[in-house]
Protein backbone atom coordinates (compact mmCIF):
# COMPACT_ATOMS: atom_id res chain seq x y z
CA UNK A 1 0.00 0.00 0.00
CA UNK A 2 3.14 2.36 1.06
CA UNK A 3 6.27 2.33 -0.81
CA UNK A 4 8.99 4.56 -0.33
CA UNK A 5 11.99 4.24 -2.68
CA UNK A 6 15.29 5.92 -1.98
CA UNK A 7 13.97 8.26 0.59
CA UNK A 8 16.67 10.78 1.61
CA UNK A 9 16.14 14.22 4.03
CA UNK A 10 19.07 16.74 5.23
CA UNK A 11 18.38 19.42 7.52
CA UNK A 12 20.89 21.27 6.28
CA UNK A 13 24.50 19.24 6.77
CA UNK A 14 22.86 17.08 8.77
CA UNK A 15 21.41 13.68 7.07
CA UNK A 16 19.25 12.47 8.86
CA UNK A 17 17.52 9.95 6.32
CA UNK A 18 19.52 7.85 3.80
CA UNK A 19 18.33 6.17 1.31
CA UNK A 20 15.29 4.37 2.95
CA UNK A 21 13.47 1.99 1.28
CA UNK A 22 10.25 0.49 3.10
CA UNK A 23 7.37 -1.34 1.59
CA UNK A 24 3.88 -1.52 4.07
CA UNK A 25 0.98 -3.75 2.80
CA UNK A 26 -2.10 -3.42 2.87
CA UNK A 27 -3.59 -4.25 6.70
CA UNK A 28 -0.03 -4.80 8.34
CA UNK A 29 1.51 -3.47 11.18
CA UNK A 30 5.16 -2.29 10.86
CA UNK A 31 6.91 -0.86 14.12
CA UNK A 32 9.75 1.43 14.10
CA UNK A 33 12.38 0.70 16.48
CA UNK A 34 15.64 2.64 17.25
CA UNK A 35 17.77 5.01 19.34
CA UNK A 36 16.67 8.44 19.57
CA UNK A 37 18.27 10.58 16.75
CA UNK A 38 17.92 8.08 14.09
CA UNK A 39 15.35 9.39 11.91
CA UNK A 40 11.98 7.43 13.22
CA UNK A 41 9.67 9.96 13.31
CA UNK A 42 11.35 11.93 10.58
CA UNK A 43 10.54 9.03 8.60
CA UNK A 44 6.67 9.49 9.94
CA UNK A 45 6.62 12.70 9.18
CA UNK A 46 7.85 12.29 5.50
CA UNK A 47 5.10 9.83 5.02
CA UNK A 48 2.86 12.08 5.99
CA UNK A 49 4.52 15.26 4.17
CA UNK A 50 5.06 17.23 7.07
CA UNK A 51 8.58 17.01 6.23
CA UNK A 52 8.95 17.51 2.67
CA UNK A 53 11.76 15.01 1.05
CA UNK A 54 15.08 16.18 -0.91
CA UNK A 55 15.66 12.48 -3.03
CA UNK A 56 13.48 9.14 -3.62
CA UNK A 57 9.64 8.86 -4.25
CA UNK A 58 6.75 7.47 -1.99
CA UNK A 59 3.73 5.71 -3.34
CA UNK A 60 0.32 4.78 -2.06
CA UNK A 61 -1.43 2.21 -3.91
CA UNK A 62 1.83 2.05 -6.84
CA UNK A 63 0.77 5.96 -7.85
CA UNK A 64 3.88 8.33 -6.80
CA UNK A 65 2.67 10.99 -4.16
CA UNK A 66 3.66 14.35 -3.33
CA UNK A 67 5.81 14.76 -6.03
CA UNK A 68 6.28 13.14 -9.32
CA UNK A 69 9.22 13.47 -12.27
CA UNK A 70 8.28 15.08 -15.25
CA UNK A 71 10.38 15.78 -18.52
CA UNK A 72 13.28 14.65 -16.08
CA UNK A 73 12.70 17.47 -13.47
CA UNK A 74 10.83 16.89 -10.34
CA UNK A 75 7.85 18.39 -10.22
CA UNK A 76 5.58 18.83 -6.45
CA UNK A 77 1.96 17.73 -6.34
CA UNK A 78 -0.58 20.90 -5.33
CA UNK A 79 -1.17 22.01 -1.71
CA UNK A 80 -4.96 20.43 -2.56
CA UNK A 81 -3.37 17.24 -3.44
CA UNK A 82 -1.41 16.80 -0.92
CA UNK A 83 -4.00 17.59 1.42
CA UNK A 84 -5.66 14.71 -0.19
CA UNK A 85 -3.32 12.67 0.27
CA UNK A 86 -2.64 13.37 3.86
CA UNK A 87 -6.65 12.80 4.46
CA UNK A 88 -5.71 9.20 3.34
CA UNK A 89 -2.79 8.80 5.97
CA UNK A 90 -3.66 9.51 9.26
CA UNK A 91 -1.25 10.59 11.89
CA UNK A 92 -0.82 10.38 15.89
CA UNK A 93 2.02 11.67 17.48
CA UNK A 94 3.42 12.24 21.32
CA UNK A 95 1.63 15.56 21.68
CA UNK A 96 -2.12 15.18 21.25
CA UNK A 97 -2.22 18.97 19.71
CA UNK A 98 -6.77 18.60 21.36
CA UNK A 99 -8.26 22.13 20.28
CA UNK A 100 -8.32 23.24 24.43
CA UNK A 101 -11.61 25.64 23.68
CA UNK A 102 -13.66 22.80 21.96
CA UNK A 103 -15.29 19.73 23.93
CA UNK A 104 -14.27 16.14 23.38
CA UNK A 105 -17.00 15.63 20.81
CA UNK A 106 -16.22 18.65 18.66
CA UNK A 107 -12.54 18.02 18.82
CA UNK A 108 -13.25 14.75 16.99
CA UNK A 109 -16.31 16.41 14.69
CA UNK A 110 -14.46 19.34 13.28
CA UNK A 111 -11.79 17.52 10.44
CA UNK A 112 -15.22 15.63 9.15
CA UNK A 113 -17.27 18.93 8.89
CA UNK A 114 -14.16 21.08 7.70
CA UNK A 115 -12.07 18.74 5.39
CA UNK A 116 -14.40 16.29 4.10
CA UNK A 117 -17.63 18.31 4.21
CA UNK A 118 -19.24 15.97 6.19
CA UNK A 119 -22.94 17.02 7.03
CA UNK A 120 -22.94 18.09 10.90
CA UNK A 121 -25.42 15.08 11.86
CA UNK A 122 -23.40 12.77 10.42
CA UNK A 123 -19.99 13.94 11.56
CA UNK A 124 -21.44 13.90 15.45
CA UNK A 125 -22.67 10.21 14.93
CA UNK A 126 -19.37 9.47 13.72
CA UNK A 127 -17.32 10.93 16.40
CA UNK A 128 -19.91 9.54 18.75
CA UNK A 129 -19.01 5.69 17.63
CA UNK A 130 -15.42 6.58 17.46
CA UNK A 131 -15.22 7.88 20.81
CA UNK A 132 -17.16 5.10 22.42
CA UNK A 133 -14.54 2.57 20.66
CA UNK A 134 -11.73 4.13 22.45
CA UNK A 135 -13.63 4.23 25.57
CA UNK A 136 -14.54 7.75 25.72
CA UNK A 137 -18.56 7.84 25.38
CA UNK A 138 -18.52 9.49 29.04
CA UNK A 139 -16.18 12.19 28.26
CA UNK A 140 -17.64 13.73 25.37
CA UNK A 141 -18.91 16.36 26.68
CA UNK A 142 -15.52 17.00 28.45
CA UNK A 143 -12.91 19.45 27.50
CA UNK A 144 -9.07 18.71 26.92
CA UNK A 145 -8.24 20.11 30.06
CA UNK A 146 -10.30 18.00 31.82
CA UNK A 147 -8.73 14.94 31.00
CA UNK A 148 -6.03 12.68 31.50
CA UNK A 149 -2.76 12.36 29.81
CA UNK A 150 -4.13 8.91 27.90
CA UNK A 151 -7.76 9.98 27.47
CA UNK A 152 -6.48 13.24 25.93
CA UNK A 153 -4.79 10.25 23.71
CA UNK A 154 -7.42 7.93 22.59
CA UNK A 155 -9.07 11.83 22.10
CA UNK A 156 -6.60 12.21 19.31
CA UNK A 157 -6.53 9.09 17.92
CA UNK A 158 -10.59 8.84 17.59
CA UNK A 159 -10.01 12.25 15.89
CA UNK A 160 -7.71 10.97 13.27
CA UNK A 161 -9.97 7.80 12.43
CA UNK A 162 -12.81 10.36 11.99
CA UNK A 163 -11.15 11.08 8.94
CA UNK A 164 -11.54 6.94 7.84
CA UNK A 165 -7.74 7.15 7.31
CA UNK A 166 -6.97 3.85 4.82
CA UNK A 167 -3.66 3.92 7.52
CA UNK A 168 -2.21 5.11 10.55
CA UNK A 169 1.00 6.88 11.50
CA UNK A 170 2.17 6.52 15.16
CA UNK A 171 4.93 8.65 16.16
CA UNK A 172 5.92 7.45 20.50
CA UNK A 173 2.37 8.30 21.22
CA UNK A 174 2.77 6.81 24.73
CA UNK A 175 6.61 8.41 25.73
CA UNK A 176 4.72 11.74 27.31
CA UNK A 177 2.13 9.43 29.17
CA UNK A 178 2.76 8.26 33.02
CA UNK A 179 3.46 4.50 32.79
CA UNK A 180 -0.05 3.57 34.57
CA UNK A 181 -2.25 5.60 31.30
CA UNK A 182 0.13 3.65 28.77
CA UNK A 183 -1.90 0.39 28.84
CA UNK A 184 -5.06 2.26 27.73
CA UNK A 185 -3.65 3.83 24.26
CA UNK A 186 -1.70 0.77 23.94
CA UNK A 187 -5.39 -1.31 24.36
CA UNK A 188 -7.05 0.98 21.19
CA UNK A 189 -3.76 0.19 19.04
CA UNK A 190 -3.87 -3.60 19.79
CA UNK A 191 -7.58 -3.48 18.50
CA UNK A 192 -6.97 -1.63 15.01
CA UNK A 193 -4.61 -3.73 14.54
CA UNK A 194 -7.11 -6.25 15.13
CA UNK A 195 -9.26 -4.83 13.15
CA UNK A 196 -7.00 -4.45 9.72
CA UNK A 197 -6.07 -1.02 9.74
CA UNK A 198 -2.70 -0.90 7.96
CA UNK A 199 -0.37 1.20 10.49
CA UNK A 200 3.18 1.99 11.39
CA UNK A 201 4.29 2.33 14.62
CA UNK A 202 7.53 4.35 16.07
CA UNK A 203 7.53 3.22 19.67
CA UNK A 204 9.52 1.80 22.42
CA UNK A 205 6.96 -0.16 23.91
CA UNK A 206 8.94 -3.66 23.22
CA UNK A 207 6.07 -5.80 24.33
CA UNK A 208 3.87 -4.69 22.07
CA UNK A 209 6.50 -4.73 18.93
CA UNK A 210 6.44 -8.12 19.92
CA UNK A 211 2.69 -8.91 20.07
CA UNK A 212 0.87 -6.85 17.72
CA UNK A 213 3.40 -6.33 14.93
CA UNK A 214 3.65 -8.44 11.81
CA UNK A 215 7.45 -6.91 10.90
CA UNK A 216 9.66 -4.88 12.93
CA UNK A 217 11.98 -2.12 11.55
CA UNK A 218 15.29 -1.33 13.38
CA UNK A 219 16.65 1.96 12.22
CA UNK A 220 19.93 3.48 13.42
CA UNK A 221 21.72 6.66 12.17
CA UNK A 222 19.18 7.00 9.24
CA UNK A 223 19.09 3.84 7.78
CA UNK A 224 17.24 0.48 8.32
CA UNK A 225 19.92 -1.69 9.77
CA UNK A 226 17.86 -4.79 10.05
CA UNK A 227 13.77 -5.96 10.01
CA UNK A 228 11.94 -8.78 10.24
CA UNK A 229 9.05 -10.74 12.14
CA UNK A 230 9.14 -10.28 15.72
CA UNK A 231 9.95 -13.44 16.88
CA UNK A 232 13.25 -13.94 15.30
CA UNK A 233 13.89 -10.55 15.26
CA UNK A 234 13.98 -10.59 19.36
CA UNK A 235 15.47 -13.53 19.94
CA UNK A 236 18.40 -13.84 17.43
CA UNK A 237 18.77 -10.53 15.36
CA UNK A 238 21.18 -11.10 13.24
CA UNK A 239 23.09 -7.21 13.07
CA UNK A 240 24.90 -6.18 16.15
CA UNK A 241 23.33 -2.85 16.36
CA UNK A 242 20.04 -4.65 16.98
CA UNK A 243 20.98 -6.48 19.37
CA UNK A 244 22.84 -4.08 21.22
CA UNK A 245 19.16 -1.99 21.22
CA UNK A 246 17.40 -4.75 22.17
CA UNK A 247 19.58 -5.59 25.19
CA UNK A 248 19.84 -2.32 26.42
CA UNK A 249 16.42 -1.51 25.96
CA UNK A 250 15.00 -4.87 28.01
CA UNK A 251 18.04 -4.06 30.54
CA UNK A 252 16.48 -0.49 31.19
Amino acid sequence: MIRLENICKRFGRLEVLRGIDLAVARGEVVVIIGPSGSGKSTLLRVINHLEPFDAGAIYLDGQPIYQRVVDGRVVRDSERSIRQIRARIGMVSQRFNLFPHMSVLQNVMTGPINVRRLPKREADARARTLLQRVGLADKMTAYPNQLSGGQQQRVAIARALAMEPEAMLFDEVTSALDPELVGEVLRVMRQLAADGMTMVVVTHEMGFAREVADRVVMMDEGAIVEEGPPTPFFTTPSNSRTRAFIDAVIRH
